[in-house]
C-alpha cells in the first residue's frame, strides 16, 4: 500500500460523487428494486451506459418482477436485448429469473453467496448486487476501480490486463471500514473511473484527488507494460454473430437459411457463426434449414 492518506481519498471521492455522480440514473434511485439493479448490474458489463438506460427501461416495463421474465421464452430476452452486445447475456438472466423463482420465491437472493450461485453471476455482479441493493459493503472491483486505484495508490498509468490477486487485495485493502461510506465509496470510485480517471485522456484538472494521486504526482509516467490492443469489430465473427441476430429478431418467426447465408460475403464464416450462436443456444435450428430465436 502506498502513502495516500485513504481516509482523505475516501472523503474526496465520496464528496465528488455527491455533487457529481449521475444520479439520473434509474437503477440508483432510492425506490429502485433489487431486480431492477440486478438487471443494470449484467447490462452494463462491457456496455456503455448510454445505451444501456433505454434498453432497462424497456425491460422493466415488460419484465417488471424475476417472474415476469422467466414466465416469457428466452428467445424473447434475445429480442430485447437488441444490439446491447454479448447477447448470452439475455440467456443467463433469463435463467437467472427461473432460478429466482425455482429457489427464492421470486426474488433477488439477498446474500453474496446466494447470488454467485445463481446461473451466469460472477463475482463481479455478486458484489455489486449485494452492495447496491441490499447495502452489503463487498468489495466491488471493475475496471474503472481498478483503474483509479492503480493510479491513485500504485501509480501506474494502466491496472494488469486481467485481475490478479494483488489487484483483488489491493481493493479490499483500499475499501473504508464505515459500512455506509464503504457502500458509498463502491459507486464513487466506480463513477470516477467512468467519468474523469477515464483510460484516454484522463481529465486530472477535475479530479478530486489529483494532489493525492500517485501517478499525477510523479508526472503522469508513460504505461510500459503488455500492450494494450482494442477489440476489432468490423468483418469479425461478433460483427457476423450480431447481424444474425438482428435478422431473426427483425423476423419475429421461423426464417429459411436463404435469409441469413448472405450475412457476409463469406458463407463458411456465415455457417460457422450459425453454428457458433446455435451451440450457445441463442439460436434455434428447425426442420427444413429454418431457423428462430429460442422458443
Amino acid at each position: 500500500m502506498s502513502s495516500v492518506p485513504l481516509s482523505l481519498l475516501h472523503e474526496r471521492v465520496n464528496q465528488w460523487f455527491a455533487e457529481e455522480g449521475r444520479k439520473h440514473l434509474p437503477w440508483r434511485a432510492p425506490d429502485c428494486s433489487p431486480w431492477g439493479v440486478f438487471l443494470s448490474e449484467v447490462m452494463s458489463q462491457q456496455t456503455p451506459l448510454a445505451r444501456v438506460e433505454p434498453i432497462w427501461r424497456e425491460w422493466m416495463a415488460r419484465w417488471p418482477a424475476p417472474a415476469d421474465l422467466a414466465a416469457a421464452a428466452p428467445g424473447e430476452a434475445v429480442r430485447a436485448w437488441g444490439r446491447l452486445g454479448y447477447p448470452r447475456r439475455a440467456l443467463r438472466l433469463h435463467e437467472a429469473a427461473t432460478a429466482m423463482v425455482e429457489r427464492h420465491g421470486g426474488e433477488v437472493p439477498d446474500t453474496p453467496e446466494a447470488l454467485l450461485a445463481l446461473p451466469g453471476v460472477g463475482a463481479y455482479t455478486a458484489a455489486a448486487v449485494s452492495c447496491f441493493a441490499f447495502g452489503i459493503p463487498e468489495v466491488v472491483v471493475d475496471t474503472n476501480v481498478r483503474r483509479v486505484l492503480a493510479r491513485t495508490v500504485e501509480g501506474k498509468a494502466f491496472p494488469n490486463l486481467t485481475l490478479n490477486r494483488a489487484e483483488a487485495r489491493l481493493a479490499a485493502e483500499s475499501m473504508p471500514t464505515d459500512r455506509d461510506r464503504a457502500n458509498t465509496w463502491n459507486v464513487a470510485v466506480m463513477e470516477l473511473g467512468a467519468l474523469v480517471c477515464v483510460a484516454r485522456g484522463p481529465r486530472c484538472s477535475e479530479c478530486p484527488v489529483a494532489d493525492l494521486c500517485a501517478w499525477n504526482l510523479a508526472g503522469r509516467p508513460a504505461y510500459d507494460g503488455p500492450p494494450r490492443r482494442g477489440q476489432s469489430w468490423h468483418g469479425t465473427d461478433r460483427q457476423v454473430r450480431g447481424e444474425l441476430l438482428r435478422r431473426l429478431r427483425e423476423a419475429h418467426a421461423a426464417v429459411p437459411l436463404a435469409v441469413l447465408e448472405d450475412a457476409t460475403d463469406d458463407r463458411p464464416q456465415v455457417m460457422r457463426c450459425l453454428d457458433s450462436l446455435v451451440a450457445d443456444g441463442l439460436v434455434e435450428p428447425l426442420p427444413g434449414s429454418r431457423f428462430r430465436l429460442p422458443a
